[in-house]
């Protein structure tokens, strides 16, 4: 009988430039990368052998029987076994640990086992081949056992891989699956024409799969830099807090460049592009060899192995001198500013989820300070890091179940001389944590993107509150409730708002919309646009907090608002200062004369109101007339 084994060379030349490029890739010490290069040896051999012994028993007459039956033996304990290589391979991508596949592994090798046996067993019985002198040759007739275990761990691969689709996600999942269904589509073809030898191709073709889309070093390397990436640096991460104990602890530090926006703005992208190529060259050139990897756009990270102290005083000294001078890029110059975040590594049963948000939590108090850029995530930080991780899960608890507490600050009118307005004001006294004041959880509110929801649950228990002032026969002519600069961003804002006022059944002109300067200053024309949608549907709008500096009067003149709202800082200054007073006084006629109304907040003493009431002001909110009021209490 006659082979075709130019498939088999053919597979090996695919093999070759698989190895060649996959060492150039992640080199985690995982299991998955480990079970891929044991894919790749046990394949070479199966395909090695498979040629020696076709050639070998072309030959039998004139090479040692023995010798042929011993490679013809590997032949055929090795390419079949290929198949249960690849399943552990498949496990490993789903489950990533020795320890969670050991039992499925323990169970799956039974087929592999009895096997062996039956090739030890061929040796005496000649069932699956046989080789003499006589007839060269032949196939026993178990020779089918050897297809068999190859549909066995193909089934069981895909099988393995629909169970737990949803964990690996559709795309590991088709990638996964395809492999094993043209490996038995080849090994099909090679049953129905066995004068063509393609188990070697077929497994081959299996691997460059896997390696295209599952090894492809373009995976874990950044396009830009060319260093390692976050997926990479996470998965590095993983394999170091695995070891936590065995080894030295690391330390990590993550390298931000500082308003880097402003360098595409004024240079472009492209010259953008090339100061992170530089930048991360540097780096690369001081830092420990394949220590340095791209965090996020304009973050790097040093994974510091070692954890020695002197160590990372080197890598801060270097970065420190070199960010001193000038950067040269496609000659423009630059000066690059940083924010240094660094973690060491705590305790042997820390998460890598607590880690990274140790080091993104010190990297931004890093951005805060001004006296230094470097920020160590220290046992007081960690701390901190706890408590706003809490204070979000009470933010999403309320905002799930509309739990917020609302307090309503009553604002005097002065001409009418009574209470006509008052301002919506979010509480959480009751918590399992204790009180939380505004100040610490509106900036988390804001920062995780809570706020959103949270101001149109607010906007709505609001709208509750006035319809019951209204049922009861109270006197209001408006409530004021505050949006977040971010609120603006939000696609159909305006409807959504009118939306919650006309399911509540409430005059639309008894609420009143406060936003900040910092929210004017962020989005002009956005909060414009929203200011002129509400003034046609009679809805007030007003602007707080005056004068903490955002913006300036040019800016305000702009907006379509009728109120605006005296930071309190102003009042306590005119009190003290002869030209802040004259400023305020003429602030308020300016405001006057373009027919807005003026509030004045803060006011907590005789004195105050009365230099507000001599400047002609139309309301007053603050501690003189009432601190804010509970629901129960302001009805």
């Amino acid at each position: 009988m006659e082979w075709n084994i130019a498939p088999e060379f053919e597979a090996l030349v695919i093999l070759a430039i698989i190895w060649v490029y996959s060492r150039k890739g992640s080199n985690l010490p995982i299991l998955k990368n480990k079970m891929f290069q044991a894919c790749i040896i046990v394949t070479v051999i199966g395909i090695s052998s498979n040629i020696l012994s076709t050639i070998m028993i072309y030959n039998y007459t004139i090479i040692p029987i023995w010798l042929t039956w011993l490679i013809t033996m590997i032949y055929f304990l090795f390419t079949p076994l290929m198949g249960f290589v690849y399943f552990g391979y498949v496990l490993s991508v789903i489950y990533g640990k020795i320890d969670e596949i050991k039992k499925m592994v323990q169970i799956t090798t039974i087929p592999s086992f009895i096997y062996v046996l039956l090739i030890i067993e061929n040796i005496f019985g000649g069932h699956i081949f046989r080789i003499t002198l006589e007839d060269g040759y032949v196939r026993g007739s178990w020779i089918i056992v050897t297809y068999l275990v190859v549909y066995f761990y193909c089934i069981a691969s895909v099988i393995i891989v629909i169970y737990n689709r949803k964990k690996i996600g559709g795309k590991t999942a088709s990638i996964l699956v395809s492999f094993p269904v043209i490996g038995s589509a080849i090994v099909i073809i090679q049953q129905c024409f066995s004068n063509i030898i393609l188990s070697g191709f077929a497994s081959s073709c299996s691997l460059l799969i896997i390696y295209l889309y599952l090894q492809n070093k373009q995976i874990y390397i950044d396009y830009l830099t060319k260093i390692p990436n976050r997926w990479e640096l996470l998965n590095m991460l993983e394999v170091l807090l695995q070891r936590s104990g065995k080894e030295k602890k690391f330390c990590l530090l993550v390298v931000s460049l500082r308003d880097f926006k402003h360098i595409n703005d004024m240079f472009g992208q492209h010259t953008g592009d090339l100061v992170l190529q530089e930048f991360s060259q540097f780096l690369c050139e001081i830092a420990p060899k394949d220590s340095v990897y791209r965090f996020n756009g304009d973050e790097f990270a040093i994974l510091y192995s070692d954890g020695k102290e002197e160590g990372i005083q080197y890598l801060i000294e270097k970065i420190q001198k070199r960010i001193e001078g000038i950067w040269y890029i496609r000659g423009y110059e630059c000066k690059l500013s940083l924010a240094i975040g660094i973690v060491e590594q705590q305790e042997e049963n820390q998460t890598l989820e607590s880690l990274v948000q140790s080091v993104e939590y010190a990297v931004t108090e890093a951005k805060k300070r001004k006296d230094t850029y470097i920020c160590y995530c220290d046992e007081k930080m960690l701390q901190q890091l706890v408590r706003k991780k809490q204070v979000i899960q009470i933010l999403r608890e309320k905002l799930e179940d509309k739990s917020f507490e609302m307090y309503y600050q009553p604002i005097y009118a002065v001409q009418e001389e009574k209470f006509l307005y008052a301002e919506s004001l979010m509480r959480m006294n009751d918590t399992p944590i204790g009180p939380i004041y505004p100040s610490e959880f509106i900036p988390i509110a804001e920062e995780t993107g809570i706020i959103i929801e949270m101001t149109y649950v607010i906007l709505d228990k609001v709208c509750e509150f006035v319809k019951k002032l209204l049922e009861e026969g109270v006197e209001i002519n408006s409530v004021h409730v505050n949006f977040s600069a971010i609120q603006f961003s939000q696609f159909n804002l305006d409807e959504k708002v009118i939306d919650i006022i006309k399911k509540n059944g409430i005059p639309n002109n008894s609420i009143k919309i406060e936003f900040t300067e910092s929210a004017l200053a962020e989005s002009t024309e956005t909060v414009t646009k929203f200011a002129l949608s509400m003034k046609q549907q009679g809805i007030k709008m007003g602007l707080d907090d005056f004068g903490t500096g955002y913006s300036n009067i040019a800016t305000v003149l702009k907006i379509p608002f009728n109120a605006i709202k005296l930071d309190k800082s102003l009042v306590w200054a005119a009190m003290e200062n002869k030209n802040s007073r004259l400023s305020m006084k003429n602030l308020m006629k300016a405001f006057k004369d373009l027919g807005m109304q003026v509030v004045a907040e803060g006011v907590e003493t005789e004195e105050q109101r009365q230099l507000v009431c001599d400047f002609g002001v139309d309301q007053i909110q603050g501690y003189y007339y009432s601190k804010p009021l509970s629901e129960e209490q302001a009805l």
